[in-house]
């Protein structure tokens, strides 16, 4: 009964359009109140406040909004066009150059934003039209530049990883080191996958670069490839935590912005805070309501249920195990955002992985790197629909040619989810 209302008016929400964070929150207070028929209403809902504010308030989450803010500062910074400059520069000369570019930048953009969505369309803006000036077709060039964006939530710095670590109580800095090599392993794919496709096309490649072209490129871009190195060699380094390397990772920004780019001024600043004041607001309100949801599955003992005939399914094979998660997954990113997918799945794939002997480091990478799959996979990758406005292309072009790049992609997941070394070796 309780798991027929719970999962029910969740799917009827999500069916008629609510956002994730209405959906997960809605069905949670409904069958809160269904549980506690017959009580005082104060009594049933007492417990409320309490689960968003404990699940909203882990110092671990302080992350999150600096490592927004230091994203946008450094995207109005103008970083995307210094990067793009520096990538063509070495690799622009060559056949489908333009499409390399798109992964490489996309790549280095992402170790500064950590966002999927951010990258698109801070680069896309840019690097769409040059693909389809290079010969690729406007779809082709859109649904490339969505799946590059979602390396994003795969090299480190990630908020994507920062959820799972709170969750799984994970070190967050052993799951960052861990997604720096599935990270380039999917964009070494993507790239591939762009040569493979433009090879049916005519391609234009830009006038090769001298060396003085190069270097002066490389300084113009050399304070913004800094930050990720910051970030991660004061992270492993001891010098402080993923918290606080988030902080000085803004503090960096603002200050590269401000005094060497010159790009920010008051009233640009003014904008990027409230941008990311909004976007952590979003992050935050799903938190709590995926978290409300999480705690209804607990109480009402769904998890213990859940998780025991996913333990009974695998027959204590981590091969089963893992190709159970990769299913459940990779269907579930097609209709959920990863912040909701981490807090509904993740307390019942831990345990289970935990019996198995599974490191939970390696199932960080494996988890998100299905969820980052699923921001360009349709009908509700957000990737897609952020690239879809850039290169101009409708949802159902973008769908049809963001099949290749699929393919790439799950090859990818297949070698990181069954070669562990690929996650664990330099942790």
């Amino acid at each position: 009964m309780i798991a027929a209302v719970l999962f029910l008016t969740f799917a009827v929400l999500l069916f008629i359009g609510a956002p994730i964070a209405v959906c997960l929150g809605a069905s949670s207070v409904a069958t809160m109140l269904i549980q506690g028929a017959g009580r005082p209403l104060e009594a049933v809902m007492s417990s409320l406040p309490m689960i968003v504010s404990a699940s909203t308030s882990k110092f671990v989450l302080l992350a999150i909004p600096f490592f927004i803010l230091a994203g946008n500062i450094m995207e109005k910074a103008g970083i995307s066009e210094k990067l793009i400059r520096l990538a063509e520069t070495f690799v622009g000369h060559r056949k489908g150059g333009i499409a390399i570019v798109c992964v490489i930048v996309s790549c280095f953009f992402a170790a500064i934003s950590g966002s999927g969505p951010a990258t698109v369309a801070a680069l896309g803006v840019i690097l769409v039209p040059a693909m389809i000036k290079s010969g690729y077709s406007p779809a082709f060039s859109a649904a490339l530049m969505a799946a590059s964006g979602a390396i994003g939530v795969v090299i480190p710095p990630s908020i994507t990883f920062v959820v799972y670590g709170s969750i799984a109580d994970t070190s967050i800095g052993s799951l960052f080191i861990a997604g720096l090599l599935p990270g380039i392993l999917m964009g070494i794919a993507f790239a591939i996958c762009a040569k493979l496709v433009g090879r049916k096309s005519e391609l234009k490649s830009l006038p090769k670069t001298t060396g003085k072209e190069r270097w002066n490129a490389f300084k113009d871009a050399f304070w913004g490839l800094l930050m990720p190195v910051i970030i991660l060699g004061g992270i492993y380094g001891g010098v402080f935590t993923p918290t606080e390397a988030a902080a000085v990772s803004a503090v960096y920004g603002l200050a590269v912005g401000v005094f060497v780019y010159r790009k920010i001024r008051l009233k640009e600043f003014w904008a990027i805070l409230i941008d990311s004041a909004s976007t952590t607001a979003t992050i935050m309100f799903i938190t709590a309501a995926a978290s409300l949801f999480a705690y209804v599955l607990t109480r009402a003992k769904l998890d213990v249920a859940i998780s025991s005939a996913l333990e009974s399914a695998t027959g204590g094979s981590t091969i089963v195990f893992f190709l159970i998660v990769n299913v459940i997954l990779l269907i579930a990113g097609c209709f959920l955002d990863s912040t909701s997918a981490l807090y509904i799945f993740t307390p019942l794939f831990v345990p289970v992985a935990q019996d198995l002997g599974i490191d939970l480091v390696h199932l960080g990478v494996v988890m998100i790197v299905n969820l980052a799959i699923g921001l360009f996979t349709p009908p509700v990758g957000v990737n897609l629909y952020v690239a879809c406005g850039v290169g101009n292309v409708d949802l159902k072009q973008i769908s049809r040619a963001i099949v290749p790049v699929l393919i790439a992609a799950l090859i990818v997941l297949m070698i990181v989810t069954y070669i562990p070394g690929i996650s664990l070796l330099l942790v």
